[in-house]
This record gives C-alpha cells, sequence and structure tokens, in this order.
C-alpha cells in the first residue's frame, strides 16, 4: 500500500499522527509545507493525503486544488484549528474526504484516516473498471438475456418491439441493436409518438409536400426518409393514434410510403424498432391498437426488467452515474458508503434506471461531503412509506421465507384480525434493519390471499352504495395489526409498538380509538 502522507507545519500533529498511523501497520510520509508535497508528486504518490489548512509557504485550499488536477481521485483530508463556514465550504466545494476540525479525538482522526484508506483502495478497483464501463451495464442474468438477444441479432434485419416499464432504457437497447447491426453506420432516428400531437404525426412520420396543409410552405423530409439506410426507432408505439396505424402497417408491409399532400411513392429501406410501456396484447383486445400491426411488430419482442428485478446492478449502475455526474458538472466523482448503497439497493425505484440516474445527479450536487452516506439520500428513499413493491402473481401466506422483507404500503385495510394474523406474524418476526444488507426493499415474491378478498369486500360494499368504506376497512386492518403485535408480545404495548414501526402514544390512541381489549 502506498504511504499516507501527513502536511503541516505544527511538529506535535505531525508526530502524534505518525506515532498513531505508525501502531496501525500504515506506512506515513510527513512534510511541513505544501511546497514540499507538490514536489514529491513528481516521483510518487499517496494513499491518502491530510493536510493543514493553513501553514507557511501556502493554503491547505490551494495545495488541495492543485493536488486533485493531477490525482483526482485521492482522498485528501483537510485539518484546521479555524473552525469556521468558508473554511468547511472550501474544503468539500475544493472535493475535500472529510473536514477535521482541531482539537480532534485521536483515534476518531485514526478511525477517519482508516476509512478513507479504505475507500481509496477500493475506488482504485472501481474507477478503472468503471472508465471502461459500456453505456448498458448488468450483470443480473435478465440483462445478461437481452446482451445475448442483441447479439443475436447483430447481424439481421428484423423488426424489433422492446417492453419494458418507461424509465427502464429501451432507447439504450434500441441504440445498440441499431449499433451491432449492419446498419450501424447509418443513421439512427428516434421519435416518440406520444410526445407528438396526434395532427403532426403522420407528417412528422412522413414528411409533406409544400401546400400540403396551412402553414407547410416548404417540402419536409419525414423520419422515415431521413432514417434511410439505418434504423427508425418507435417509441411508445402504443400510444400512435388508430387512423395512423394504418399507414404504418402499410410501409412495414411493402417498403413503400407517400409524403402528406404527395402523390409519388417513396420507398423505406429502412429497420424499424419499436417500444412501448403498454401491454399491447390488451390494448388489441380493447380495440385501441391494430392486431394485424401488433403482430408485424412483434416479429422479436425482448422485454427489458424493471430495476427492482435486477438489483444486483443498481451498486454498479450508481457508481457509473455518479462517475458520470461528476463529469458533466466538472466536479470530482462522489463515492458511496456500503450503508447507503444498501438502502440505495434496498429502494423500489419505479422511475427505473432514469430515476437511480436522476437520483445520482441531485447526490452530485446536494451531498455535503465527498462520500455520500445514508442520511445525504434524497428524503423518497428514506421514507419507508414509498418503498412500495410491485409483486408478481401471489403465493400462499405459508410460503413465505423469513430474512428479507420489501416494506410494502400498509394503508390497504384487511378483512378481519383472522385473516392478516399468519402474515403479520411472519412480518413481526423479521428484522427490519434498513441500513443492513437485508434492508428494507428484498424480493419477497408474495400477494397475500386476503388481498383478493380485501378487493372482493370493497367491491360489494362499493356497489352496495355505503360511503364509509375507507373508515370501516381501515379500522378493521388496524386493529389486525395491534392484535397480532399484542398477541406477539404478549400484550407489552411498546415492543409491540416497536414491532409495528409506530410510536407508543400512536398505539395506546389506536387501542382508546379501536376499542382493543389487551
Amino acid at each position: 500500500m502506498k504511504p499516507i502522507w501527513i502536511v503541516d507545519d505544527d511538529q506535535s500533529i505531525r508526530f502524534v499522527l505518525e506515532k498513531a498511523l505508525t501502531r496501525e501497520n500504515l506506512p506515513v510520509r510527513v512534510f511541513t509545507n505544501p511546497r514540499d508535497v507538490l514536489a514529491a508528486l513528481d516521483d510518487d504518490e499517496p494513499q491518502v493525503l491530510v493536510s493543514d489548512i493553513r501553514m507557511p509557504g501556502g493554503s491547505g485550499i490551494d495545495l488541495l486544488a492543485k493536488v486533485k488536477d493531477r490525482l483526482p481521485g485521492l482522498p485528501v483530508i483537510i485539518m484546521t484549528a479555524y473552525s469556521d463556514l468558508d473554511s468547511a465550504v472550501s474544503a468539500f466545494q475544493g472535493g475535500a474526504f472529510e473536514y477535521l476540525p482541531k482539537p480532534f479525538d485521536l483515534p476518531k482522526a485514526v478511525e477517519l484516516i482508516r476509512r478513507a484508506v479504505d475507500e481509496s483502495v477500493r475506488e482504485e478497483v472501481i474507477d478503472e473498471r468503471v472508465s471502461q464501463m459500456p453505456e448498458m451495464l448488468g450483470q443480473a442474468p435478465a440483462m445478461q438475456d437481452v446482451f445475448r438477444a442483441i447479439g443475436r441479432l447483430s447481424q439481421s434485419n428484423v423488426t424489433v418491439l422492446i417492453t419494458g416499464e418507461s424509465g427502464s432504457g429501451k432507447e439504450l437497447v434500441a441504440h445498440a441493436l441499431h449499433k451491432h447491426s449492419s446498419r450501424g453506420s447509418g443513421p439512427f432516428v428516434a421519435i416518440n409518438a406520444a410526445a407528438i400531437p396526434k395532427d403532426l404525426l403522420e407528417s412528422e412520420l412522413f414528411g409533406h409536400e409544400r401546400g400540403a396543409f396551412t402553414g407547410a410552405q416548404t417540402m419536409r423530409r419525414g423520419r422515415f426518409e431521413q432514417a434511410d439506410g439505418g434504423t427508425l426507432f418507435l417509441d411508445e408505439i402504443g400510444d400512435m393514434p388508430f387512423d395512423l396505424q394504418t399507414r404504418l402497417l402499410r410501409v412495414l408491409s411493402d417498403g413503400q410510403f407517400y409524403r402528406v399532400g404527395g402523390h409519388h411513392p417513396l420507398k423505406s429501406n429502412v429497420r424499424v424498432i419499436a417500444a412501448t410501456h403498454q401491454n399491447l396484447e390488451e390494448r388489441v383486445r380493447q380495440g385501441g391498437f391494430r392486431e394485424d400491426l401488433f403482430h408485424r411488430l412483434n416479429v422479436i419482442r425482448l422485454r427489458l426488467p424493471a430495476l427492482r428485478e435486477r438489483r444486483e446492478d443498481i451498486a454498479t449502475l450508481t457508481r457509473f452515474f455518479l462517475q458520470k455526474s461528476a463529469k458533466e458538472l466538472g466536479v470530482e466523482a462522489k463515492r458511496i458508503s456500503d450503508l447507503a448503497l444498501a438502502k440505495l439497493t434496498g429502494f423500489d425505484f419505479p422511475g427505473n434506471v432514469r430515476q437511480l440516474e436522476n437520483i445520482c445527479h441531485w447526490l452530485t450536487v446536494m451531498a455535503p461531503a465527498q462520500v455520500i452516506e445514508t442520511k445525504d439520500l434524497p428524503p423518497e428513499l428514506l421514507d419507508v412509506r414509498t418503498h412500495v413493491a410491485r409483486l408478481p402473481e401471489p403465493t400462499a401466506v405459508d410460503e413465505v421465507q423469513v430474512g428479507t422483507v420489501i416494506a410494502r404500503d400498509l394503508t390497504a385495510p384487511a378483512l378481519t384480525v383472522e385473516d392478516a394474523k399468519p402474515l403479520l406474524a411472519a412480518i413481526a418476526s423479521v428484522d427490519l434493519a434498513v441500513d443492513g444488507p437485508a434492508a428494507i426493499g428484498g424480493d419477497l415474491g408474495l400477494v397475500p390471499s386476503w388481498v383478493k378478498d380485501l378487493e372482493r369486500d370493497a367491491h360489494v360494499r362499493l356497489e352496495a352504495g355505503q360511503t364509509d368504506v375507507w373508515d370501516a376497512l381501515t379500522r378493521q386492518f388496524e386493529a389486525a395489526l395491534i392484535h397480532t403485535a399484542l398477541d406477539l408480545t404478549r400484550g407489552r404495548r411498546i415492543e409491540a409498538a416497536q414491532k409495528l414501526g409506530i410510536g407508543r402514544n400512536t398505539i395506546t390512541r389506536k387501542i382508546q380509538e379501536l376499542g382493543i381489549a389487551d
């Protein structure tokens, strides 16, 4: 391991830190001024730099800036006896790993340096790997299936339909299909059918002749012409107007189209890749999408998994997006602690990869230190109630595997105390340590049977014209939760409240409101 460099004009500080780090078996090199540090960088480099902020011959902030120019990933800890706001802000704006006010507790200082060393060693490997990462990342089996499919389709011009939730990266897959095909040197043209008004979409796709409609002052080439010899990506194809679907079907069938207002057919040499977040089969059944067009598009279908289905990729994607955001903003890339990463991995990401990228951009701007801790995450990740899982088909309650639990939206009421007890007993026995490796957000794969019963009961009540359905079922649900928790804790209210994740006053008030006998 490379040595830790300590630069301070105070001999006692240098001596104390050097001795303490040596006892920890960490190599140390000491300096008295910034000039010597910069000169030493010509021949050597540290694992971590610990620098005073004010010294004869130069400031620690200036040294920080110069060191970061040469070694952007080097953790730098700034020490100062002047604990003022300007010093702290300057240190963090300059990319300091941490800000250490003097006088400091020696064991805590050593612990901080040790943490910086661990981060440095780990990030050396990660940074090298991330710097070589492509746009599409994924070690999860579902993503590997997508990559294999892209490889198989690389020499084909077949039409492809990409399905997946919004934000899951469908356009990236379309780009990859184009890039690795024989048309890779041709244009890649994308159009979002949901983002363009119905009256303009036809002209956008097929172009128009001069005078075809009011405002058509000149002839305009459409996307099919612009994509000639390449690929046309039709995003959100499920939102295409029904009458326009007929024209698209004709192009896909015989490779010819007309500009709006035109009379001469144009030949289309375009590979079409379509994408949608909708269930097109259901749209066909509802009469909103042409069945013949669906079959024409659905030659090869690639399903892109939601981010919650590939949680093992979240850590890699997070580091990649932090690097990307830092590069775009012209700042040093921030690192993320294991606990914060565990919390992030447990989140359900309804906005998928796009949401994760936005969060990383937010963290690059808003996180106060170079290492992102759990407390630095945005509010929506820290509020357990937002971790609402989207779960697969129902399984029996007795198939619950206790160990890792998805935090669910428990505002949905239960029917009876007895209906809810099996599930609640399983949940109450689980350690919901949100900052640990088994953080809330793991995949339980469970939709309990009482939810279906609830839906049926609510349906009956609503059809019968009852106007207190919400209050009635909510009271039953809350009573079921509290009864179950009190049964498990033998009537101990404080312990029951802890298991339910509510306050002592809350459970006492609810017991009184609901008339529960504990």
